[in-house]
Formats: C-alpha cells, sequence, structure tokens
C-alpha cells in the first residue's frame, strides 16, 4: 500500500510514499523506546529549551507549514499559518508550565512524609486525524515530551507530508534522535503497533468508529487510551441574544477550516422569538463568506479533504433533503475540477434526519427552530455526541446557568468554541473521554506514583 498526498483543490496527486512494513515499524519504536532511557532523565530545564526551540522552528517556517497544509488537505493558507502559530503556542506553554503542573504534590497521612510524584510512562501512540493536520500532533506532543515521554505518529494516509514536517520540526529543534517520530503506515498496522509492548499508551483523535477500535484495542492490551472523537455541537440562540453578533460567529463557527471541525458549530438551535430575524442574518453572513483556491489569500473556504469525504457530506444533505429538511443556501457539490462543497444552511432539521442525529463535517449548518430555552436545552442534550456548545443570550449568569446543563466537555457563553492550552478539552458521550491541554492533559500520561516514608 502507498501513502498518496493529493491536493484536494485540484485533484492532483502531489507525491506517493511507501508504507512501512511490520518490520520497518518496529524498529523504528524499539528506537524511540531507547531514546525514552536517556530522555526520562533530561531536567525540565533542558525540555524546555528544547520545547521552545521547537516552538521558535514552527514560527520561523509558518510560511511553508501553512502552504503544505493548503496543498496536503486543502486548508485556506491563512488558517495555515495561524495553526502553525497555535502550535508555537502550546509548546510556549509546557516549556513555561509543565514543571510546575508535575511537581510533587505533598500528603499528609500516617507517613513520616507521603507525596505524590508524575513519572513519564514511555512511548505514547499519537493516532491523528487530517483535519488540523499540525495542531493535533502538537497538542499531544508538547506535554507528553515535557512530561519525559517518547511519542510515535500514526497520521492520517492523506496527510503524509505533514506528517513528516512535525517530525522534522523536533529534528530542527535539536531534540535527541528518536525522541518523536512519524510511522509512515496505514490504519490497517494500528493494532500492531498497539499490541508492541514498547508502547505503553495510545491517544486518538478521529471518528467514533475509529475510536471504538482503537479503545477495543487498547482495553485488550490493558494500555491507557484519551480519545478525542467527533462532535455534534449545540449553537443556541435564546430569545434575549445579540442577533446579529451572534449570527455572524456562527457563520464562521460552522465554516471554519471548511466545516471540518470537530468543535464546529453544527447545529443552530434557535427560540422561535428571534428565528426569522436571526436566519436572514445568518444566511447573509454564510453568503458572504469566500470560497476558493485555499492557496490564495482571500479565500476563506477551501475544498473538503477528499472526493469520498465530500461524496458522504452530500449524502447526508441529500438523505436530509428526502425526510423534509429545505436547502436556503447551497446543498450541492461545485461543479468541475476539485472537492468543494459550498456553505450550505438546511432548515426545517427534525428528528430523524442525518442532519439532526449526525455530524456533518463539511460547511452544512443545520438550523432548528424550538419554542422556549427549555427546549433549546432538551434538543441540545438529544445527541449521542457531547464535545462543545455555545449558548448566546445577553444575560451572561442566565448562559452559565444554561451552559452548566448543556451536556458536554466545553461551553462558551456569546463565544465561538475553540480549544485553548490553558483550558482542558475533550468530551462524553461517544466524544470520546480523557483531557487534553491544561494541567490535566500532561497528567493523562504519567504514572501517578505514591510514595509513603516512615
Amino acid at each position: 500500500m502507498a501513502l498518496e498526498s493529493m491536493n484536494p483543490a485540484t485533484e492532483e496527486l502531489i507525491e506517493t510514499y511507501e508504507e512501512w512494513s511490520a518490520e520497518e515499524t518496529a524498529g523504528v519504536i524499539d528506537k524511540v523506546d531507547d531514546a525514552f532511557r536517556s530522555w526520562r532523565e533530561t531536567s525540565f530545564a533542558e525540555r524546555s529549551a528544547l520545547m521552545k526551540k521547537a516552538a521558535q522552528v514552527l514560527r520561523d517556517n509558518k510560511n511553508e507549514y501553512g502552504r503544505i497544509m493548503a496543498q496536503e488537505m486543502g486548508k485556506p493558507v491563512n488558517d495555515g499559518r495561524a495553526e502553525t502559530e497555535k502550535c508555537a503556542l502550546v509548546c510556549d506553554y509546557y516549556a513555561d508550565n509543565a514543571e510546575e503542573f508535575l511537581r510533587d504534590e505533598m500528603i499528609e497521612s500516617d507517613a513520616s512524609r507521603s507525596y505524590v510524584g508524575f513519572r513519564p510512562i514511555g512511548t505514547v501512540l499519537a493516532v491523528m486525524p487530517w483535519n488540523f493536520p499540525f495542531w493535533q500532533v502538537f497538542r499531544f506532543a508538547a506535554p507528553a515530551l515535557m512530561a519525559g515521554n517518547t511519542g510515535v505518529l500514526k497520521h492520517s494516509s492523506n496527510v503524509p507530508r505533514c506528517a513528516l514536517a512535525i517530525e522534522d520540526v523536533f529534528v530542527k529543534a535539536g531534540f535527541p534522535e528518536n525522541v518523536f517520530r512519524t510511522l509512515m503506515i496505514g490504519s490497517s498496522k494500528v493494532d500492531g503497533v498497539i499490541e508492541n509492548d514498547k508502547i505503553k499508551a495510545v491517544t486518538l483523535t478521529g471518528s467514533d468508529a475509529a475510536g471504538r477500535k482503537v479503545a477495543a484495542k487498547a482495553g485488550q492490551m490493558l494500555k491507557k487510551s484519551v480519545l478525542e472523537l467527533g462532535g455534534s455541537d449545540p449553537f443556541v440562540i435564546l430569545e434575549d441574544a445579540d442577533v446579529d453578533e451572534s449570527a455572524a460567529v456562527g457563520a464562521k463557527a460552522r465554516c471554519i477550516n471548511s466545516g471540518q471541525s470537530c468543535i464546529a458549530a453544527k447545529r443552530f438551535i434557535v427560540v422561535e422569538a428571534v428565528y426569522d430575524k436571526w436566519l436572514e442574518s445568518f444566511k447573509r453572513n454564510v453568503a458572504g463568506l469566500k470560497m476558493g483556491d485555499p492557496l490564495d489569500e482571500g479565500s476563506q473556504v477551501g475544498p473538503q479533504a477528499r472526493r469520498d469525504l465530500m461524496e458522504e457530506l452530500h449524502g447526508q444533505v441529500e438523505k436530509s433533503i428526502e425526510k423534509g429538511a429545505k436547502a436556503i443556501l447551497g446543498g450541492k457539490p461545485q461543479e468541475g475540477r476539485g472537492c468543494y462543497y459550498p456553505p450550505t444552511i438546511l432548515v426545517d432539521v427534525q428528528p430523524g434526519m442525518p442532519a439532526y442525529h449526525e455530524e456533518l463535517f463539511g460547511p452544512v449548518a443545520s438550523v432548528i427552530k424550538v419554542k422556549d430555552a427549555e427546549e433549546a436545552l432538551q434538543v441540545a442534550n438529544d445527541s449521542p455526541f457531547g464535545l462543545g456548545g455555545a449558548v448566546w443570550t445577553r444575560d451572561s449568569a442566565r448562559g452559565e446557568a444554561f451552559a452548566a446543563r448543556v451536556e458536554a466537555g466545553a461551553v462558551f457563553v456569546n463565544g465561538l468554541v475553540k480549544s485553548d492550552p490553558r483550558l482542558p478539552f475533550g468530551g462524553v458521550k461517544i466524544s470520546g473521554y480523557g483531557r487534553e491541554l491544561s494541567h490535566y492533559g500532561i497528567k493523562e500520561f504519567v504514572n501517578i506514583q505514591t510514595i509513603w516514608v516512615k
């Protein structure tokens, strides 16, 4: 099998990479395990200095990395540069805070001295997706390496150039050889990697279907796993919301990364008192987004990452329309070359439709009219997913109380849901378990060790 780098804007093959054999893969894992023996003994100061250099490498090369993302998975180049900057930010964050986060915690007990220490566990496997091909990796790698672990990356098969560029960031920064490596393998070889005794834990960001497979194998091997899976985030507009601001932010929240984001707003739940006014403003904002070549500085929406993904999205739209939904904007793939799906708004969305129950991974907004705030909450929670959510109201205390009742890992009041190195990130229900980022994230892959001394 070959790993293919394909430009979704032109559907032209950029480069082909031969997949590694099981023997080649195991050999690299052996080297990474060997590197762990010395890496774990380095001081936080040594790790921090190298992680700061990685942040600088990212900033120095953000134009190159933004271009690679644009060519390989269709991200508008401005967004790719911003993603690279965010990766540098998370490197700096853990370089500055890891030592404090993992400081021994003194606990009073029947001992003369007792405390909890946080020790590295070894090599962690990261199975990562294509949609934020740099950010998803660095939000794992920065805390894992700062904790004294080593890492191996199995990236999505359609972004091999991104995967190799990420490995090269750590090389350029001067990290010891084999502390972080990219495995050039497809999905069929993941089980074998998890089975390898030298892999101590696994983290995955992806679909709930992929999460179930990885969790099952990790469970069978008694290895810790963290899963960040899909989302169908509610974006709730109460009757006292700022209509124009929420509509403008909602358009961005739905179409960011060409709609290919787990925490993109997907279900717009609007109280009927402001429904018509809000929908008019929302449609105007969505229609104003510029779709085009991701290498064009002015493009705000690029192509979908692959043709099969675009076709799957369109199938969900068609099935929803067959069941009674209406497309008041978009609704069909753009004709011609490239995997472009125009920003789309579906109204009259009801239970039983894909647009109501499923994750639509593209720039398609499902708009649902409700009677009042209580019905809005009921609809918001009427989903198997629980990653993020947003609520809009001029009464921030009311919004905060509403947010606390939403079944999601993160809820934003009067704002666009986003990840931030300072705040924990993750979901509930079939959106996964465990947390990334903040001090919670760095403690997912450590041995929380009790020391008792008499």
